[in-house]
């Protein structure tokens, strides 16, 4: 059994969840953090459903990205962290500085957290919307780990965030970081197994899609599973090809949301049957927009190619993710049979 404590920031997040169940798994300590104590029974149960029963291997610090109380304390003692907490604004949080601004300030309260406690690595959960959004016609694909997001493009608030935070973690890392080493994995559209009601907006679209949503965006993303996602954070955790490079989880081509509808039609059957094979209009998803601030994000990414490529990951740290359609089959399979569709 290890000693050694990693961090979590962020434990109620489905990517999070994994990467403690992974490294309780590889018999490493955990500590995380959440925004109140009373979500710590919920967390312990998801990670019982992913088959651990974590005991006293686990423990819970109450600390908020927007505050700097609690996040010395959550680093005392520990060796690792993965950083994967990040502001959700909700209802009428929708202007740029309410995502920017509490996630380049949450990333650099845990760095520095993380510096002055003595650990030795950080690896950051950013996302694909920093590398692949707002890139003008004609830009080069698949994605790779060497592109990042063009701000003077159309992106969303919450990409644009992702992205601007990212930069600033690297540059603390070479301005101030005294010798913290960072690696960030940087996930497509995440599916796989939910462990209980909060999951990813990615499997949201899967329960959408499984509960009779009229329609598919003329929409394309690569995707990957969460186990692999974690698998990756633990591997960009230890190997020593990892310091200062990022990571792009992906699995395969990218798919257009028709072809996953498809491939919920012919792998449920009954139980797919509310899931609709019809493709919106991308000009009535343009109207709809007006006033819907959901597809309002959606709207730049109408017929836009978003294929990335994983070969780093895989060539630098042997990691070997599962076929994408196994993800997204297992998201399908999970919402079932947890009883979390509504009729």
């Amino acid at each position: 059994m290890k000693d050694e404590i990693v961090l979590v920031t962020g434990g109620t997040g489905f990517i999070a969840q994994y990467c403690m169940l992974a490294l309780l798994n590889a018999g490493y300590r955990v500590r995380t953090t959440v925004r109140s104590l009373e979500r710590e029974g919920e967390v312990r149960e998801h990670l019982r459903t992913g088959g651990v029963e974590a005991g006293d291997r686990l423990s819970f610090v109450v600390a908020n990205l927007t505050d700097d109380a609690g996040w010395a304390e959550s680093a005392a003692g520990c060796t690792y962290a993965m950083h994967g907490a990040s502001p959700t604004p909700s209802g009428d949080q929708t202007r740029e500085e309410d995502w920017i601004g509490p996630a380049v300030d949450g990333n650099l309260r845990v760095l520095r957290a993380a510096r002055d406690a003595g650990v030795k690595r950080v690896v950051l959960t950013s996302a694909f919307g920093a590398i692949g959004v707002g890139h003008k016609p004609g830009h080069r694909r698949p994605f790779d780990e060497t592109d990042w997001s063009d701000l003077t493009g159309d992106v969303a608030p919450y990409q644009k965030s992702k992205t601007l935070s990212e930069r600033a973690s690297w540059d603390f890392i070479a301005r101030e970081g005294n010798g913290l080493e960072l690696a960030s994995v940087n996930p497509v559209a995440v599916y796989g197994p939910a462990l209980g009601a909060d999951f990813s907006h990615s499997i949201r679209l899967i329960s959408n899609m499984l509960e009779g949503q009229p329609g598919c965006l003329n929409v394309n993303s690569c995707c990957v599973d969460v186990r692999d996602v974690a698998d990756l954070h633990l591997r960009a955790m230890i190997d020593p090809a990892a310091k200062g490079e990022r990571f792009l989880a992906t699995s395969g081509k990218s798919m257009w949301m028709i072809e996953v509808a498809e491939l919920l039609r012919e792998r449920f059957g009954k139980a797919a049957e509310k899931v609709s094979t019809q493709v919106w209009p991308d000009e009535q998803v343009r109207i709809a927009a007006e006033t819907n601030e959901q597809l309002k994000g959606v709207v730049p990414l109408l017929n836009y190619d978003m294929s990335a490529t994983g070969e780093k990951a895989e060539r630098l740290l042997g990691w070997a993710p599962r076929p994408k359609e196994e993800a997204i089959v297992a998201s399908a399979e999970s919402l079932i049979r947890l009883g979390l569709l509504r009729n």
